[in-house]
């Protein structure tokens, strides 16, 4: 199963501190564009490559429509996970592991990031390159430079996608992508792509959409600057002990390995890292589902995509990549049904809990809500709803 373009929601938190708003959103298309226009030439632009960056510029309704309904992050972990990690793209990835070994080999020398995680986001981003979404690039950021949800941040997108075309990497007419303004085989934003963007095969050029050693070695350095450390563990699959105190488990506790390995944690496979090395223990659908030891990496691929259970999915196919084995389900207890879990958001918050937007995601704020509950009721604090705490709330 392919995964859609990049859920926009994720990856926008992570760029650098955004201007403030140049160009009034919302209005008459047309003025928009006038005024984008004078922004440009007032920064700097050659009021000629303007112009003809901006001819023939259009609104795309379908970008909106994509923006407005983000379903596939609904999916719980287990089913995200085995909906995007088929046998097929385990053994493309092993191909194309093999295919730009010197590649990936470069990309850790220089950059520290291993070449599990560069494949990890190759395939879900793109299908190794082979899926990079066709819609016109330069229209759909301009659509959500003018939308008023996220103005401020789409609005330099687009100046840094000029700017692109003024180094010849950028064709306003005939560059496509995602729906959310991303480009290339890694899915990067004009604006990574001028900062972070990296000529891996030599040609004077950052081309992400046709060469992949530039956009492996792109991806690489933009995780190295989002804080990836090299030669350090992401993800641990481990065994959990029948009673513990769950309430220590989730992302807000982190601890030693080696006080994790006194509380009756143990690698699944294999020996746990360091035990100095601080690590969270994460439990995807409980204490009966999967169980992964994180590490500071994990929390860096947050500054990819902000959603939880894409993050999770991407550590996880990363150490497949390496050699783990699949991981063991276990028998978690069933989760809730969107609608079940929008209930459960609004009953939290109107009892005080933070749980962030009401839209039947189960993300970071809603955990962190759920397992405060769970403790509060006498419940096994593992962070995982079930129609049980809904019941009792």
């Amino acid at each position: 199963m392919r995964r859609p373009a990049r859920a926009l929601l994720a990856l926008l938190a992570t760029l650098a501190a955004t201007p403030a708003l140049a160009v009034p959103c919302g209005g008459s298309f047309d003025a928009f564009i006038s005024a984008m226009k004078a922004e440009a030439i007032a920064e700097g632009h050659p009021k000629a490559a303007v112009d003809r960056f901006f001819a023939g510029a259009a609104e795309d309704p379908g970008v909106l429509r994509r923006d407005r309904a983000q379903g596939f992050f609904q999916k719980d972990f287990l089913d995200f996970s085995r909906a995007l990690i088929s046998r097929e793209r385990l053994d493309r990835g092993r191909v194309m592991a093999q295919k730009y070994a010197s590649v990936f080999a470069r990309a850790e020398a220089r950059y520290g990031v291993p070449k599990g995680i560069l494949l990890s986001f190759w395939a879900f981003e793109t299908d190794f390159g082979a899926v990079q979404g066709d819609f016109n690039t330069r229209n759909a950021l301009l659509t959500l430079a003018h939308d008023c949800r996220r103005p401020q941040i789409f609005q330099p997108q687009v100046l840094a996608a000029l700017s692109l075309y003024e180094k010849g990497e950028f064709d306003p007419l005939h560059t496509t992508g995602a729906w959310a303004g991303e480009v290339g085989q890694v899915q990067m934003l004009p604006k990574d792509i001028l900062e972070r963007g990296v000529d891996g095969d030599g040609d004077g050029k950052v081309t992400l959409k046709t060469s992949a050693p530039d956009a492996l070695m792109s991806a690489a350095h933009m995780l190295q600057m989002f804080g990836w450390q090299a030669h350090q563990p992401w993800m641990v699959e481990v065994r959990v002990p029948e009673r513990m105190d769950w309430a220590k488990s989730g992302l807000d506790t982190q601890m030693p390995v080696s006080q994790w390995a006194a509380m009756g944690v143990r690698a699944r496979d294999g020996a746990l890292p360091a035990g100095g090395l601080e690590a969270s223990l994460l439990l995807p659908q409980g204490r009966h589902g999967p169980a992964f030891l994180v590490f500071a990496n994990y929390r860096v691929l947050f500054q990819w995509n902000k959603s939880f259970v894409y993050v999770t999915t991407a550590a996880y196919f990363a150490t497949r990549m390496e050699g783990a084995p699949p991981y063991d389900a276990g028998h978690p207890d069933p989760g809730l049904s969107g609608p079940e879990m929008v209930a459960l958001q609004r009953k939290l918050q109107a009892r005080g809990y933070d749980v962030g937007a009401i839209d039947g995601v189960l993300g970071s704020g809603t955990r962190g809500a759920v397992q405060k509950a769970q403790e509060r009721l006498g419940l096994p604090a593992d962070g995982w709803p079930t129609k049980a705490l809904l019941d009792r709330l």
